[in-house]
């Protein structure tokens, strides 16, 4: 059949040019390549774009995946969604106001202009704001939010020890830039991972974060220091210390000698090591119990993972499951699935497990539009795409794993990296657990919680992990197994009010979705709720404890019984030129 159309004259011939298809397409976008020599040639290339682009070609495609969002049903899910976002950001502003005084209002602004840069930054790059990036962008607050705590909380222990309102600052802006910097780059690393190895959803999240964390350093760190420095060297506060969250009476005298690590803390008598050795048991036996809950149960795949058709359809009036399916029924369709959805009862959820086709598809949307008033939306995944989207998700969760431990080691020690990483296994663990035992469905929107608790985690976990590195420097030589019990103690009582504080600030905001937002999200708030809890758990509970135990292991090892954690640089004058 080729040959006979080559040898007709182009102008008759039933295609434009003999293009050949290796392999599936199975991405938006498509490169043709030739032999387009010369100005002609590209002339060619560029009649060849016209025409598809055009959609001139007799095209035939396969569809994979389908999605229709009736406008009303799409507008309620964004009006509620935007409702609970806003509730919660309120709630944030006035914890950092009321806790922090004059640099929570700062946060406030820093904040307000971060939420405000990485829309502006996404819509830049016409990003589509899809769930996942909507997850990224409650991640990306949580984190703006830490960075501001991180240093608002050394501002306060300096000026207890006794500095000045400068000095605080001064000191506070120095010490706490690493720990941002450490804590934001292991979520680079895992954004960038997942940026690279993810596809669709999954690349969009990793691209609404890493402009998050890139706005995080132009508000929380520049924008928030510029502003909490001109009210500084304004000296109109230096006495106010009440408006920087300390009272007069909890400040040393500066000539006490007293440091940052000598401060109490509200957690004085609070043994963590003590405590983390039967929480660390209790996590191995519900590790255990969760293996024999998912071999029994499984986990409830939805069609992003099992293929179907979903279909979400919104009402004027109450709905029951027998009115539903006797909808349904009326298209000549038999539904695998119906669940109830809201508060009032007015929106459900119809499964089917084999792919509509598009007539179907069609006369359904006229059948529900014309019984309910509201298009229906309309979800169809093929296999291939479902079984392509979890296993991008778990290569690259895997690669950003092993990407954390490479940097932790080489910033702090190899043992820092490997309980960080078991610590966030746990946290991924414990939310798929659940999520089997309370038969909850698995979408792409549960991969976002998965991913956005990994970004979270890691974050919390190194902000502790660098509080036991400058207790370790000040220690320089371990001699005795109880020291390294003492520094985990005193590391984590010193970030405790922070660890708190900030798994509170994205609690509120996962919160208000959960209870204000769209029925839709309702999974993926829940399966944050239970990551961002499980979260501060393990990084006060498993990931610093585990540390201890193999620290207690090397000394143990060690020649001469002591271990030296910290060696003196040598200054300039010190060192022998020869």
């Amino acid at each position: 059949m080729e040959n006979k159309e080559l040898e007709k004259p182009e102008d008759k011939r039933k295609y434009v040019s003999a293009a050949s298809v290796d392999q599936p397409i199975n991405s938006d976008s498509v490169e043709i390549s030739g032999g387009f020599q010369g100005q002609q040639g590209v002339e060619r290339a560029k009649q060849i774009a016209e025409l598809l682009n055009a959609g001139s070609l007799p095209v035939d495609l396969k569809e994979i995946y389908s999605n229709s969002v009736g406008a009303q049903f799409g507008q309620d899910a964004l009006d509620k969604t935007m409702f609970a976002s806003i509730v919660g950001i309120a709630l944030i502003y006035l914890f950092m106001l009321g806790f922090y005084r004059l640099p929570g209002l700062v946060a406030i602004i820093a904040l307000t202009t971060y939420i405000y840069l990485t829309l502006v930054a996404f819509n830049f790059i016409s990003g589509v704001l899809t769930l996942p990036g909507l997850a990224a962008l409650v991640l990306g607050v949580g984190m703006a939010v830490d960075a501001n705590i991180i240093m608002y909380e050394r501002i306060k222990d300096e000026l207890r020890i006794g500095r000045t309102l400068k000095q605080a600052y001064s000191k506070a802006n120095k010490s706490s830039f690493l720990t941002i910097f450490d804590s934001n780059l292991t979520t680079v690393i895992a954004a960038a991972v997942l940026f690279f190895f993810g596809e669709s959803s999954v690349k969009g999240f990793a691209t609404m974060l890493l402009l998050g964390i890139l706005m995080i350093f132009v508000t929380a760190v520049f924008l928030s220091r510029g502003l909490l420095s001109l009210l500084v060297s304004s000296n109109f506060f230096k006495k106010q210390y009440w408006l920087f969250g300390v009272k007069k009476k909890n400040r040393h005298d500066i000539n006490e000698g007293k440091d940052v690590h000598d401060l109490k803390t509200s957690y004085e008598k609070l043994n963590f090591v003590k405590l983390a050795k039967p929480l660390i048991s209790l996590s191995i036996l519900i590790v255990i119990i969760g293996l024999i809950i998912i071999s029994i149960f499984k986990l409830n795949l939805g069609i992003d993972f099992s293929a179907g058709t979903r279909v979400d359809l919104d009402s004027d009036t109450k709905l029951s499951q027998t009115k539903v399916e006797r909808t349904i029924k009326d298209v000549g369709l038999t539904p695998d699935q119906i669940q109830i959805n809201g508060n009032d009862n007015k929106q459900a959820t119809v499964q089917f497990k084999n792919d509509l086709s598009k007539e179907e598809t069609l006369k359904l949307n006229k059948v529900i539009n014309d019984q309910y008033g509201h298009k229906p939306t309309v979800n169809t995944v093929s296999p291939m795409i479902g079984q392509e989207l979890a296993k991008n998700a778990m290569k690259a969760l895997i690669y950003a794993a092993i990407g954390i431990i490479i940097y932790v080691s080489l910033r702090f020690e190899w043992r820092m990296g490997l309980s960080a990483v078991l610590a966030l296994l746990h946290d991924v663990f414990i939310i798929v657990a659940l999520f089997s035992l309370l038969r909850l469905e698995v979408d792409i929107t549960f991969i976002a919680a998965i991913l956005t608790i990994v970004g979270y985690s890691i974050n919390d976990t190194i902000v502790t992990f660098d509080r036991v590195r400058e207790n370790l420097h000040k220690i320089k030589v371990i001699t005795e197994p109880h020291q390294i019990d003492d520094i985990v103690n005193q590391s984590i009582r010193q970030t405790m009010t922070r660890s708190v504080n900030t798994v509170l600030t994205v609690v509120v905001v996962v919160i208000a979705i959960l209870i204000f937002g769209a029925s839709s999200l309702f999974n993926f708030s829940l399966a944050l709720l239970i990551g961002l809890l499980s979260g501060v758990f393990s990084s006060i509970f498993i990931a610093v404890p585990l540390w201890s135990i193999m620290k207690k292991h090397q000394l143990k090892k060690s020649e001469n019984g002591k271990l030296v954690v910290y060696k003196e640089k040598k200054s300039n004058d010190e060192k022998i030129l020869v």
